[in-house]
């Protein structure tokens, strides 16, 4: 209930205020929760459809609850709703509230995001949210959020009641067969590492991470002072469970983890420990990455501004246009020592696109909510941000200035961006294959095939196939980023480039024949690729069929069937064969 109006009640409204908001938080991680926890039931039985339902109901959630909390605070609050003095006492009682708790950096977050919005902060108010100045609470103590396992005579053992303990409540198809073969694979490891001392323990986490068909038990193995990262990978196929990999190296364990990867279903009370966990074995990875991971993105984008912040603080990089061509639809900028990039919708698009500021963003909402298959790098939306105007270089400057104005705008030596996009820093396709050796081009290009394939069989259509749009991440791998033309698989009409009937249409410098708005004619792409000659034959060769309306008709069969595919975080090679 709301105090009673008076002086005095002040104090009151500010409890008000604080217990309404950590109601909200409390209900929303019961809610979160709920859903992460049909994770091992959709596993168990193999209920796919279900499985990725689950995944776009939980990135809605937040938002859901957010905006109630917002709306009762607004109502109750009144005319106090914007005052500065009053939020500072709300954020003091709400600090102590919250000071016990295992997830009180996540409680933080959400805290702060109802206070921004309600207060419509612009840049950064200390006295009113938590910022990185705020020491989050230690977490109270519970028992290890890992297992451990010490070595046995025979690794074979080890594997089968490590195994064994993983909580699937489902058969195994040959759990000795498994184990055995999994040995062999640790053991070969372990030995052609040898410089490192013997292997001490080897340390799993309780929670079992899920994602689409998969389920990955997430370890490490110890020896010295050393972790490494040990990753099995779970399938539940017709006959049960199977061991479909093994996977021991921090590149290995990146690209489970991959910011080209939809979120995690990890039921856990205690995040900010797997996320220490997971840093042992993935040092590269910032703790803002691997919390965006297993699905707490929005706290996730908090540490990620908190690291550009401090990025800034500690350095003396300014903002500077990003490498690659010109962007028609965004102004895309860097810092030079942090691999992130900026994107800001400009005022005007550039001949021949015709899409929308609207459609922009709606697209970015398809990409967040989509399976994203290895291949669509992960974009944190950002608005109300302020940066110092000396941060920025004198040509980045005047182009945010005259080409995003109604986004961007220069209030007293700050650049106050409205809304942004940040994402991982690739390297652009064109630009590597131009300054790769001749093997990596002609792997990168080849791989450029097999994203186009994998994003086809998971509904996606980049629209715009030009290198260009397509970056080289530092593990070697082939992702898209530009989705201002990006569309559903189902939504194109793929057709057939009808033959010329004469000499006359042969030669035509337009069709012949009409074209409705979503037709598109995938014989034609390799006119428009921009593929170097030297390496056009190699891509034929491997992906010819990509380049026929066939393949993309059939794809558009089994999409419409229901047919959800396997695109594994793993070389196929790397997969543990059992006959399959």
């Amino acid at each position: 209930m709301l105090p009673e109006p008076g002086v005095a009640a002040q104090r009151d409204l500010a409890q008000w205020a604080a217990e309404t908001i950590l109601t909200a938080y409390d209900a929303y991680k019961a809610a979160y929760r709920a859903v992460t926890r049909r994770a091992p039931d959709r596993f168990r039985a193999r209920d796919w459809h279900a499985a990725q339902a689950d995944a776009v109901e939980r990135l809605s959630l937040r938002a859901e609850f957010l905006d109630g909390v917002i709306r009762t605070l607004q109502d109750g609050l009144g005319p106090s709703a914007r005052d500065v003095a009053l939020w500072a006492r709300v954020k003091a009682e709400y600090s102590r509230a919250i000071a016990s708790r295992p997830t009180s950096e996540l409680a933080q977050t959400f805290y702060s995001s109802v206070a921004r919005r309600v207060v419509d902060v612009v840049g950064v108010l200390p006295g009113i949210e938590f910022t990185d100045s705020d020491p989050i609470p230690p977490a109270p103590e519970g028992a290890a959020v890992h297992r451990t396992y010490p070595p046995q005579a025979h690794t074979e053992d080890l594997l089968r009641d490590l195994l064994r303990e993983v909580p699937f409540d489902v058969s195994w198809a040959d759990l000795d067969r498994d184990a055995r073969i999994a040995a062999a694979e640790l053991d070969s490891h372990l030995r052609s590492s040898d410089e490192e001392p013997p292997l001490d323990a080897i340390e799993v986490l309780r929670p079992v991470f899920y994602r689409n068909k998969g389920a990955y038990v997430v370890g490490r193995l110890r020896r010295g002072a050393v972790n490494s990262p040990l990753v099995l990978a779970v399938l539940h196929g017709e006959r049960g469970l199977e061991l479909d990999a093994i996977l021991f190296s921090q590149t290995d364990a990146n690209i489970v983890f991959s910011f080209t990867r939809s979120y995690f279903h990890v039921d856990t009370d205690r995040p900010r420990d797997i996320v220490a966990f997971l840093h042992s074995i993935m040092p590269q990875k910032r703790t803002s990455e691997l919390y965006i991971s297993i699905g707490h993105h929005k706290h996730g984008k908090t540490l990620l501004y908190r690291e550009i912040k401090e990025h800034l603080t500690r350095s003396s990089d300014r903002f500077q246009d990003a490498a690659g061509d010109r962007g028609m639809v965004m102004i895309v900028f860097t810092l030079p020592g942090l691999d992130i990039v900026f994107k800001v919708i400009r005022d005007r698009f550039q001949f021949p696109k015709s899409t929308t500021r609207m459609e922009v963003k709606q697209k970015y909402q398809l990409v967040f909510r989509h399976d994203r298959a290895g291949r669509l790098v992960d974009a944190q939306e950002f608005e109300h941000l302020a940066f110092d105007a000396s941060r920025f270089t004198p040509d980045l400057l005047e182009e945010l200035r005259t080409e995003a104005s109604e986004t961007v705008r220069i209030d007293g030596g700050r650049v106050v961006i409205e809304h942004l996009y940040a994402e991982r820093r690739v390297i652009p396709l064109n630009l590597f294959i131009r300054q790769a050796d001749e093997w990596s081009a002609r792997l990168a290009l080849l791989d450029y095939g097999q994203a186009i394939r994998d994003l086809a069989v998971t509904n996606t259509f980049p629209g715009d196939l030009l290198l260009k749009n397509f970056g080289v991440t530092r593990s070697g791998r082939v992702v898209f980023y530009d989705y201002d033309e990006l569309c559903l698989v189902t939504d194109v009409n793929f057709r057939d480039l009808p033959p010329p009937r004469h000499e006359e249409e042969e030669t035509a410098g337009e069709p012949w024949f009409y074209v409705g708005e979503d037709d598109v004619f995938p014989e034609e792409f390799i006119r428009f690729l921009g593929l170097p000659d030297r390496l056009r034959d190699a891509f034929v060769a491997h992906h010819a069929t990509v380049l026929t309306a066939e393949f993309w008709r059939g794809c558009q069969a089994r999409l419409r069937a229901g047919e959800i595919s396997d695109i594994f975080p793993y070389r196929e090679s790397q997969r543990l064969w059992h006959g399959r």
